[in-house]
């Protein structure tokens, strides 16, 4: 089982030392997460707060993932940055391709590319994206992305993106892993079909084992079970020895983990040293033991 960290909406002067201290206690990854605006006026609902309400997120800070990863990779070795998830269907892919490749080749093959549809209409209205065919949008993003990725000349001719021959330099060594995040049908199948793993966003933790269930079952249809997949999740079982054993069994390779309830209104106001002896404590407590 691999562990990953998460921590957000707080102050950005604190992710270098959490992601220093994470590294140094035997965490696999750090989720970042992506949010791009918050609107004055909004109808949509926030599919994995309790309530749906999104007035958690105001005022809240985010960094710009791409802008982030590369900081901190600079500051570490090993620990892998996962976007959680990045809101693909509003963003250009031939950009989001140059963008990832990037920081991929800065942190030496370090990110994996978690994607997922905004649930916001107003991310795609103040960018200038429909809202409609975004499923559509998406597939053909990653189709793009993955084939620019690889080097050398790429086109693609679709029903929204139509690419002549273009490439980009530098590409990383290794494919830049591509998660899709989603409780849909329509998400899981296409983490089945044209993932490298899924992604899930947390919300009712009854709903897991049929989440897990329903993608296991897309995969048997997509004849993608014998492949490499990873399958990150956010549960109360990963912060016991017994719990993530039984993650394990469910088919999960990746825990997320927090320690503070993400969805309260207002700063963020526990201090530095504080996480950071809450990640040190979860890592003797559980990672050392499930992974000794």
């Amino acid at each position: 089982m691999r562990f990953s960290y998460a921590e957000s909406m707080t102050s950005p002067s604190f992710y270098a030392p959490l992601a220093v201290a994470a590294e140094e206690s035997g965490y696999d990854s750090i989720v970042v997460p992506d949010s791009i605006c918050y609107p004055e006026e909004s109808g949509s609902v926030y599919p994995f707060s309790p309530d749906g309400t999104r007035e958690f997120l105001e005022d809240k800070p985010f960094l710009e993932p791409f802008s982030l990863i590369p900081a901190l990779g600079a500051i570490t070795k090993e620990i892998r940055f996962v976007t959680f998830v990045l809101k693909l269907p509003v963003r250009n892919p031939v950009l989001v391709a140059k963008q990832a490749t990037s920081t991929a080749v800065l942190t030496g093959n370090r990110l994996v590319l978690g994607v997922g549809s905004s649930p916001w209409r107003e991310d795609y209205e103040v960018l200038g994206v429909p809202w409609e065919n975004r499923g559509r949008r998406m597939d053909e993003e990653i189709a793009i992305i993955r084939g620019l990725s690889g080097g050398g000349y790429f086109a693609y001719h679709g029903e929204i993106f139509d690419l002549p021959p273009v490439k980009i330099a530098p590409v990383p060594a290794e494919p830049v892993p591509i998660l899709i995040g989603g409780h849909s049908d329509a998400a899981l199948r296409r983490a089945a079909r044209a993932g490298d793993g899924w992604m899930h966003g947390g919300g009712d933790p009854e709903d897991l084992p049929r989440l897990l269930a329903r993608l296991a079952g897309f995969r048997r249809q997509e004849g993608t079970l014998d492949r490499p997949f990873e399958v990150h999740v956010i549960s109360t079982d990963a912060y016991s020895v017994g719990g993530v054993r039984r993650l394990e069994d469910r088919g999960v390779t990746d825990v997320i983990v927090g320690f503070r309830w993400p969805y309260a209104v207002g700063p963020d106001t526990e201090p530095l040293e504080e996480k950071i002896a809450k990640l040190r404590r979860f890592a003797e407590k559980v990672i050392a033991k499930v992974n000794p």
